[in-house]
């Protein structure tokens, strides 16, 4: 197992050559992460890992959403009551079944981490199991394989958690308490307090109360105590929110119908109908704000969460069980847009589990309404095949330039420098089949190509 130097570089000589010495130019920039979902108390306690089971298998939903289709049960991957507690035998489960990852991202990702972190160079199976497991436990002992040291070995210039609106943030205050210079920074996600379908949701509104000390009982103090999230969040270093709603449906209703919504929801019992109409002026509202603080906004639409009932009940979400969702954008964003989409002071980047809007809808929006950025592909589409076809479907109308370059989205911390450098090798070889087919002159690819790798991520999620 050795990883090819020229791995995913296009396999024409010429065009090969061209996009490797691309790649070399942006191979060894810093990370630009600006959206994840790394836990905010490994960059405030700084804990060592465990174990390679509890870094590479039972927190990553990547890996055991395979094992699952394959009948593996969750307890045998260290999860849910009655879960198996000897990570040896986790990892041993998880090395008989790696044949399983052939062809995908997550190996990718996995063995270049085993490589170029581990020093693990066989390929992982049931007879490598153990001396891969050994070879990794021995570093994770060590003060550099924390957290924090890995942060700056991977030469991370800026990481963005993404923290719950009724979270505290103590570990970021932690954080900024101690003399580390590493910056990580929060993400403003209120789905927990703007979805009526969410569990809790009366409590959480509560809770909001409470902790602002704004009256969520009425429409006027609803908005007033997001604003003081906003604000703290801001004061802790916050840049960006974000918002995962099942559709991208946006809308601008006249004041008295939104503060009788809200009401209607607040009470309890509201109607999916109503739910979805008071998520989509919530999106409008939220750009509002946006316009008064500077919070850029990501809306990651489209995603049908907790597939499985029973899954989300016996072992909780983010289980994997996430399922992509046909989404339209163009007349479901109509009323946000002609709300403030042309204010200067907004920008918003849209992020679809559904490839076929790319080109029908997505490009032509963020190619011609100024506040919109396309993300980069996302779940099921972080991999060489989506990055290419991401590529290919929007630049002919977005442009570069409309793009928010790359992020990782991830939880698994180890996969950050593994899924920069695929991306980094993706755009190389697009770069160099638009100069081979004298689209591109070279000095511009040469001229873009740190763009993509981290300077446009910088300017969409203000950064500078």
């Amino acid at each position: 197992m050795t990883l090819h130097p020229d791995r995913l570089l296009p396999p024409d000589p010429a065009t090969r050559k061209l996009a490797r010495e691309l790649y070399h130019a942006v191979a060894d920039l810093p990370i630009v992460s600006p959206h994840g979902h790394t836990d905010p108390r490994w960059w405030g306690e700084n804990p060592r890992f465990s174990d390679p089971a509890q870094l590479f298998v039972t927190p990553d939903h990547y890996v055991t959403r395979m094992l699952t289709s394959q009948g593996v049960p969750f307890e045998a991957m260290g999860i849910g009551a009655g879960a198996e507690t000897d990570p040896r035998a986790i990892w041993r489960l998880f090395a008989r079944n790696f044949h399983l990852f052939r062809g995908t991202p997550s190996r990718l990702w996995i063995e270049h981490a085993l490589e170029s972190l581990f020093g693990v160079t066989e390929r992982l199976s049931e007879a490598t199991a153990d001396r891969a497991y050994d070879a990794i436990a021995e570093r994770l002992a060590r003060p550099e394989f924390r957290p924090r040291e890995l942060y700056d070995r991977f030469n991370i210039e800026v990481i963005a958690t993404t923290d719950g609106a009724l979270d505290d943030l103590a570990q970021h205050a932690t954080l900024r308490g101690s003399d580390w210079s590493g910056r990580v920074v929060p993400t403003y996600r209120p789905d927990a307090v703007v979805d009526p379908e969410a569990p809790g949701f009366a409590a959480a509104l509560d809770r909001l109360g409470e902790v602002t000390g704004c009256d969520t009982g009425s429409w006027e103090g609803y908005l007033a105590a997001h604003r003081a999230r906003r604000a703290f969040f801001i004061s802790m270093g916050t840049t960006a929110s974000d918002h995962g709603h099942p559709t991208p449906r946006t809308a601008d209703l006249p004041e008295a119908e939104a503060r009788a919504l809200f009401d209607r929801v607040r009470r309890g019992g509201a109607s999916a109908a109503n739910a979805e109409l008071f998520r989509a002026q919530m999106l409008t509202e939220m750009a509002r704000m946006s316009l008064e603080d500077g919070l850029v906004m990501q809306l990651h639409a489209g995603s049908s969460r907790g597939h499985s009932d029973a899954v989300r009940a016996a072992y909780g979400p983010d289980r994997g069980f996430d399922i992509p969702l046909p989404s339209s954008f163009t007349e479901a964003l109509r009323p946000l847009l002609n709300a403030v989409g042309l204010d200067p002071r907004l920008s918003l980047i849209l992020f679809t589990l559904d490839e076929t809007t790319y080109a029908r809808e997505l490009a032509p929006l963020a190619g011609v309404w100024p506040c919109l950025r396309l993300g980069p592909p996302w779940w099921f589409h972080d991999s060489y095949e989506g990055m290419r076809r991401y590529r290919e479907a929007v630049t002919e109308t977005a442009g570069f330039y409309n793009t928010a370059g790359f992020n990782d989205d991830t939880r698994a911390l180890c996969s950050i420098p593994a899924r920069h450098d695929v991306a980094r090798r993706v755009d190389s070889g697009f770069l160099a089949e638009l100069v081979v087919t004298h689209r591109l002159d070279e000095d511009e690819a040469f001229e873009i190509a740190p763009l993509l790798a981290g300077d446009l991520a910088r300017q969409a999620y203000r950064l500078g």
